[in-house]
């Protein structure tokens, strides 16, 4: 079996607040990623989704940040056993950044550098991490602008980001991402304020770059129409933490968690005409929800809401361990309460190498 190129396992992290107790920004993230596969997150706004990858590769700063526990495993690639990004020093995982993973992030106008050309900039993170001439680095950006479809690049390397559309901005900053040909790609919201158009044209542009290098995608979007046309596995974020993992096809079928379940209802669709939508907060807090669970609430007992504790709560196990990710259906994730029920389940961490096209088999 392939090893996974990434594995998360039980990641937290915290920012310092003034006056006041610790912001738990992400608690209790786990998550695969195989090569050529994409795993989306998924969730609102504020949930965790983008300071998660963020902290993958160290760039949250600490302080005010902190990591409180977990994992990052990273393939070393080569015969090399993986090593744990989050325990690298500074040196360390500034070798790791823009050469074996890179990242996308959702607004390239300010992720550009307005008074440098595109190709500067390209250059620049090509000899930061290849051991090239100037004059080979600008062959190598030459070819990353054209791979990623910008038209007479020779013309167009010394241009400024101000000189580019949106569209073309953000393929600049895939054909930067790209150009040291990493393995593993972060990708934040890489289609946000793009109209849907060049939107369809990015992402597919993506696709076609992750087929071609094997490359593994962490997705990062709150676009679910993105995510069923694009995503091979989908992790949903409530809050901080993981709510339900599953395939694409599964999530979609058969949403397990009332948050999922919530967001999903909340998109207006052309066949069903409603006076209002259904917004998350009100499947989130609805108590039959959490009966539509497998067992129900008797049984294995959602997250919900989340405010609220369960009297029966088992605490013990590990410093956070009011919470689980529980496999309640063969190869599908639901974040449940650790009651009595749940404290004697074997929860083993969500691990999926499914691809879209692979035929399922389960055993």
């Amino acid at each position: 079996m392939t090893a996974p190129l990434l594995s998360v396992r039980d990641f937290a992290l915290s920012f310092a607040n003034r006056g006041g107790p610790r912001l738990q920004a992400v608690d209790g993230l786990s998550l695969t990623v195989y090569p050529q596969q994409t795993v989306a997150v998924v969730g609102e706004s504020g949930c965790g989704k983008s300071v998660s990858a963020m902290s993958i590769l160290q760039l949250v700063p600490r302080p005010p940040g902190r990591f409180d526990r977990g994992q990052a495993f990273f393939d070393g690639g080569n015969g090399r056993a993986p090593v744990d990004l989050l325990a690298l020093t500074p040196d360390q995982i500034r070798k790791v950044r823009g050469n074996e993973i890179a990242m996308i992030f959702q607004e390239p106008m300010t992720s550009l550098n307005p008074v440098y050309s595109v190709g500067e900039q390209i250059i620049e993170a090509v000899q930061l991490h290849r051991s090239m001439s100037r004059k080979q680095a600008r062959e190598v950006a030459l070819g990353s602008l054209a791979e990623v479809g910008i038209v007479d690049p020779v013309n167009r390397i010394d241009q400024y980001p101000h000189q580019f559309s949106g569209g073309m901005r953000q393929r600049v900053m895939i054909a930067m991402a790209l150009a040291c040909q990493p393995r593993l790609l972060l990708a934040d919201e890489p289609t946000t304020a793009l109209d849907v158009t060049v939107q369809a044209q990015v992402l597919a542009l993506l696709r076609s770059l992750q087929r071609q290098r094997g490359m593994g995608v962490l997705l990062i979007t709150h676009d679910l129409g993105v995510v069923a046309e694009n995503a091979d596995v989908v992790c949903v974020m409530y809050a901080g933490r993981v709510v339900e993992y599953a395939r694409v096809t599964d999530l979609f079928r058969a949403p397990l968690h009332p948050y999922t379940r919530g967001l999903l209802n909340s998109i207006p669709r052309m066949t069903n005409r409603r006076d209002r939508l259904v917004t998350v907060k009100e499947i989130v807090d609805n108590p039959a929800e959490a009966a539509r669970l497998p067992g129900g609430e008797r049984g294995v007992r959602a997250w919900w809401p989340w405010h609220q504790v369960p009297a029966d709560l088992h605490r013990a196990e590990r410093p956070a361990g009011e919470y689980e990710l529980l496999e309640v259906e063969p190869e599908h994730w639901v974040g449940v309460w650790r009651t009595a029920t749940v404290a004697g389940a074997a929860c083993r961490p969500p691990d999926l190498s499914f691809r879209r096209g692979e035929v399922r088999t389960r055993s």
